[in-house]
């Protein structure tokens, strides 16, 4: 089945770019391209598209109003076509919170040259969005969250680690789990499919609405309980110890699995160092990263944990997870935190009794 694509941005060159690249897949096809938002309502109830890519800054209507009213009164998969700078990355934030399914970046070179090498990316995104859940905002950013229990185990904190890996879909997933977190949880590291100069917005904003401290990765830092440390957009991050000490490493080696941060490289570093002391989840996204990844870890003595394919935005890598038998326990995200927990307490008990 061919996937009708809309492109709404205010450039024209980006349109004739967007739609060169869409009408090169033997999959897809533009059925229509508007300048605004306005323009694009009329065409999405003449067309019905199965995918719209938007711009963020436009005039007449805001790319974030925009989207807004579109998720509440007609959902649908939406694209977002970002620039790369801090407000472009923040708003970008914002649009995933208000359902777009994953973004692009507009590249800092020649856009015309720059978007062509894209190519492969763009298509991969529009193919993961045409297959992506679209559901009503279940939870929204600020909104109360489940309260869970504190460890109450200062030894169950310091030794347990729990390591996170996500794609499409997974900003808001990080969100929702990381919200739920108690202040005294284990440390934990995540490495969520994100291009430079998104992750440290991303991280300050999830500062902001969790208990626990979240930063950006710099590298070589002591992980603590209560903190967490998503990989850089530019890096792959991994697990290291010195000592008694869990540390963060980020390196520039190649991409694995067409990726940098690698979610498998993560889970392996996390194998390695961590063994039968972390805790593996893989969350919402499209590909295969992480599910070798996690098996290792399973190999090493690790819980490992997958989201569902009901509250997934897309079932890819928890599915792969899953099929490779790395998965101990699958459930809703919502669930997840508590469940991860409970297993960490059961963990504890069962330290106390030996």
């Amino acid at each position: 089945m061919t996937i009708k694509v809309l492109i709404v941005d205010d450039s024209a060159l980006i349109r004739s770019v967007m739609s060169e690249i869409v009408n090169s897949q033997p999959d897809m096809e533009v059925v229509a391209t508007a300048p605004d938002p306005l323009v694009a309502r009329e065409l999405i109830k003449r067309h019905n598209p199965d995918v719209l890519t938007l711009d963020v800054e436009m005039p007449k209507m805001d790319g974030l109003d925009f989207l807004e009213k579109l998720m509440r009164l007609r959902p649908m998969p939406v694209l977002m076509v970002s620039s790369l700078t801090e407000r472009g990355s923040e708003i970008t934030m914002r649009a995933l919170e208000l359902g777009a399914v994953d973004f692009v970046t507009k590249p800092k070179i020649s856009i015309q040259t720059g978007m062509r090498e894209y190519t492969e990316l763009i298509a991969d995104k529009i193919r993961a969005a045409s297959r992506a859940r679209i559901r009503a905002r279940t939870v929204q950013a600020g909104a109360p969250m489940p309260q869970l229990s504190a460890l109450r185990s200062p030894l169950i904190s310091s030794e347990k680690l729990i390591i996170i890996g996500a794609s499409t879909g997974g900003t808001e997933a990080i969100r929702e789990f990381l919200m739920q977190m108690p202040s005294d949880c284990p440390g934990i590291l995540i490495a969520q499919h994100m291009p430079e100069g998104f992750t440290s917005s991303f991280a300050k904003r999830l500062d902001t609405l969790c208990k626990i401290s979240v930063v950006e990765s710099q590298g070589n830092e002591r992980v603590l309980p209560g903190h967490a440390y998503i990989a850089p957009g530019h890096s792959h991050l991994l697990l290291t110890r010195s000592g008694a000490n869990y540390m963060t490493k980020i390196e520039q080696s190649p991409p694995v699995n067409r990726h940098r941060p690698s979610v498998d490289v993560l889970f392996r570093s996390a194998a390695e160092a961590a063994g039968k002391n972390a805790v593996g989840v893989i969350l919402t996204g499209m590909g295969k990263d992480g599910a070798a990844g996690m098996l290792d870890m399973r190999h090493a003595g690790a819980h490992n944990f997958a989201q569902d394919e009901a509250s997934c935005v897309v079932f890819g890598m928890p599915r792969e997870a899953i099929a490779l038998g790395a998965a101990h326990e699958v459930g809703p995200l919502q669930a997840l935190p508590g469940m991860v927990l409970e297993h960490l307490a059961s963990q504890g008990s069962r330290a106390l009794r030996v």
